[in-house]
């Protein structure tokens, strides 16, 4: 089911937090809202599962207008930042959120069991779900939310809070899940690692503002502006009166068509390669030194080349 916001503003306090004039959502896609801190993704997400009326403007899933009756809930399958569960097991807190749905006892079974598989969370079903490991927990979050094969699923950050191993397994099995209970998919993140591969299409939130919208790959290799480009994990550098945005891994020692000369910092052991850190017209950047490759000294001066860059702006 599709999801469209037309001329959205959110305001709080005085302050604008959301200002958007379009943006959509398309039905059967997993969207990544992808920016800062603060730059109001949480608060969009609120606003399409209907926990904030907007102050101008409108959402709409599948062409009916989002507004805060429970009734227009029903459409949106959500799991919040914070694992927040009701006394009881596991089990009874995926199962209370299919009975406020109507669902019938054989129907909430089945889900609850298909769910807590697919989500490795079986072995803590009977487990108080306040006595769960922080993986545990947001694993039985997610597993309540895409019990409910909502139309529309909302995650918010869905992989904060939780130790590395943890993190890495549900980057593995996160896409899996939502292919197999999600239809529309609209998380919210500020690592752009969990954006690249959770989802197929970004939306980047700076300020409340749309900067970029579209297939990951278009967003990626068309940045609109600095603050985007670095967001997207850009090295941004002006040559030849033009600005460029060199990818992580993608700066060499040497000549090239884009060439730089780089003031070293500091030189920093990986374990199993170096590094060298340094400055480029008052930006920073970072090199990565091949094997068997001279090691600069700090405060030295070396040319440094650009071996992919995209325009900016």
């Amino acid at each position: 089911m599709d999801v469209a916001v037309e001329g959205l503003r959110f305001e709080r306090g005085g302050r604008t937090v959301l200002d958007i004039a379009g943006l959509a959502f398309g039905g059967g896609s997993t969207t990544a809202v992808f920016g800062p801190n603060g730059s109001g993704k949480t608060t969009l997400l609120r606003l399409i599962g209907g926990l904030e009326r907007p102050s101008a403007g409108a959402i709409r899933i599948g062409g009916t207008r989002v507004t805060r009756d429970p009734a227009s809930r029903r459409h949106v399958g959500f799991a919040f930042q914070e694992a927040v569960f009701v006394g009881g097991s596991v089990r009874r807190n995926l199962d209370l959120a299919l009975r406020l749905r109507d669902l019938p006892p054989a129907d909430r079974e089945a889900r609850v069991a298909e769910a807590a598989r697919e989500c490795g969370i079986e072995p803590v079903l009977d487990r108080s779900a306040r006595q769960l490991s922080s993986g545990e927990a947001q694993r039985a979050n997610l597993a309540r939310a895409l019990a409910l094969r909502a139309p529309v699923t909302l995650l918010d950050e869905p992989l904060t809070g939780i130790d590395r191993v943890t993190r890495v397994q549900l980057l593995d099995d996160l896409p899996r899940m939502l292919a197999t209970f999600a239809a529309t998919t609209i998380l919210v993140t500020h690592d752009r690692e969990e954006a690249f591969r959770l989802a197929d299409h970004l939306v980047v939130l700076v300020d409340g503002r749309v900067r970029a919208a579209g297939p990951k790959a278009e967003v990626y290799t068309r940045p609109p502006d600095r603050a985007t480009a670095e967001l997207l994990g850009y090295t941004v550098v002006g040559t030849g009166g033009r600005t460029i945005g060199v990818p992580a891994g993608a700066w060499a020692l040497g000549n090239g068509e884009a060439s730089f000369e780089m003031v070293v910092e500091r030189v920093v052991d990986m374990g199993n390669h170096l590094h060298a850190v340094g400055m480029v017209g008052g930006v920073r950047v970072d090199l990565r030194l091949r094997p068997g490759e001279p090691v600069p000294s700090p405060g030295g001066r070396v040319l440094i080349a650009a071996r992919a860059h995209v325009p900016v702006g």
